[in-house]
């Protein structure tokens, strides 16, 4: 067995007590917090990250395909299926999904109320999947293979301004000369906490918008798109541009909600901030204890290098030592922040004010790559930094050593 390990073995604070004992299990702790606090702030800002942007993608796609134009900004200029980029989407194996919508505005009005509201026209080609999370009563629309359904979905913001439910009907006036109305059924609510949403948008059948419009049954507002990895939307920017329509253009959902991805963004500095100042506190705590654990062992430091032992061997000693600190540490640290994540994915016990986190509770992502990477990133410099106290080695002279009280 290597001298040195096996020296560091003897001297652990499972094999001494005191205060020895109690500078080990400081150590511990010091590196247990700070890891477990690391990882537990990567898993909420994944969860964050994740779930409000699964919020948006669901609602919106990654991207948008449009046909340029001017003037009302609530609706959309027609398009139609029969254009070049949705017959050549199909051979586009990054493309997961595209679904058509358009836009309409309109009032809504309740038995004593009347709500300003923008009416999203989805087909059955809408991924009701994917948005079956934000539905929070009823179902989603069925479609009719005859003529327009008039079944729509509320938020349930608009809902309660209004004081409606499930299974009541309304009746919404379009923005039009002449001006038209459609008497509507309510068969769900969603909620995504996102005001750009829930404020303003309904859902309903885009059938009926195509009746108000006068639009032929192949014309649409525009196109959502679903990429197959959300991950990096950049990438896949020039490749749909060059299977665009002169008159289409492309909108990154990233961009045109900007305000909420920027704040995404922005929740990334702090953790990093966090990061480097959990490293600087975990490498000062191991520097400072291995400096108390060297004085502490002076005598047995000279008592070493009177049998002949190296300042190398008596160094790797201490870095040993430290190194079984960093482990407990982290093994600890690791063990409290999984518990944590299980704990709140599976019982949601620390809830949040949805008005300003856009969300009810504290969600968890499971990054089990950022987790390797922040075990390793702490395990490499809190080792590294051992090196610098146990430099002092070296000026320990052994005659003073031994005689050191």
């Amino acid at each position: 067995m290597n001298l040195s390990y096996f020296i560091a073995k003897r001297i652990s604070f499972k094999r001494t007590g005191g205060f020895t004992g109690t500078i080990h299990r400081i150590a511990v702790a010091s590196v247990a917090i700070g890891i477990a606090i690391t990882l537990i702030s990567f898993m909420i800002l994944g969860g964050f990250q994740n779930e409000i942007s699964n919020k948006v993608f669901s609602f919106t796609g990654h991207f948008q395909v449009m046909r340029f134009m001017s003037g009302n900004a609530f609706e959309e200029s027609p398009t139609s299926k029969k254009s070049d980029f949705y017959k050549e989407y199909l051979n586009q194996d990054y493309i997961a999904h595209v679904q058509t919508f358009a836009h309409k505005a309109g009032l809504l009005k309740g038995d004593n109320e009347v709500e300003g509201v923008l009416m999203k026209g989805v087909g059955p080609d809408f991924d009701s999947l994917a948005f079956q999370a934000s539905i929070k009563a009823g179902r989603f629309i069925q479609f009719s293979e005859e003529g327009a359904s008039n079944e729509v979905l509320l938020s349930t913001k608009i809902a309660n301004k209004l004081l409606l439910e499930v299974g009541d009907r309304v009746t919404m006036y379009f923005v039009q000369d002449p001006p038209r109305f459609r008497r509507l059924e309510i068969v769900g609510l969603y909620e995504t906490f996102l005001e750009n949403f829930d404020d303003k948008i309904i859902i309903g059948d885009i059938q009926t918008i195509r009746n108000l419009n006068g639009w032929t049954e192949d014309q649409v507002g525009g196109f959502e798109v679903f990429v197959d990895n959300s991950k990096n939307l950049e990438m896949y920017v020039d490749p749909l541009y060059d299977i665009l329509d002169y008159d289409l253009k492309l909108v990154k959902v990233t961009d045109k909600y900007m305000e909420i991805f920027d704040w995404l963004h922005l929740l990334n500095n702090n953790v990093y901030i966090f990061l480097g100042l959990i490293l600087f506190v975990a490498a000062f705590n191991m520097v400072s204890i291995l400096f108390i654990l060297i004085m502490e062992r002076t005598q047995m430091i000279g008592i070493l290098k009177g049998l002949g032992a190296r300042n190398s061997q008596i160094r790797r000693i201490f870095v040993w030592n430290g190194i079984r600190i960093i482990g407990r540490g982290l093994l600890i640290g690791n063990a409290i922040a999984l518990s944590f994540g299980f704990i709140q994915e599976k019982f949601r016990l620390i809830p949040l004010d949805p008005e300003n986190y856009y969300m009810s509770f504290v969600p968890i992502y499971w990054n089990w790559p950022i987790f390797i990477v922040m075990n390793l990133l702490v395990l490499t410099v809190t080792s590294l930094v051992l090196f610098i106290p146990a430099m002092v080695i070296s000026n320990i002279q052994p005659i003073k050593a031994i005689r050191f009280d």
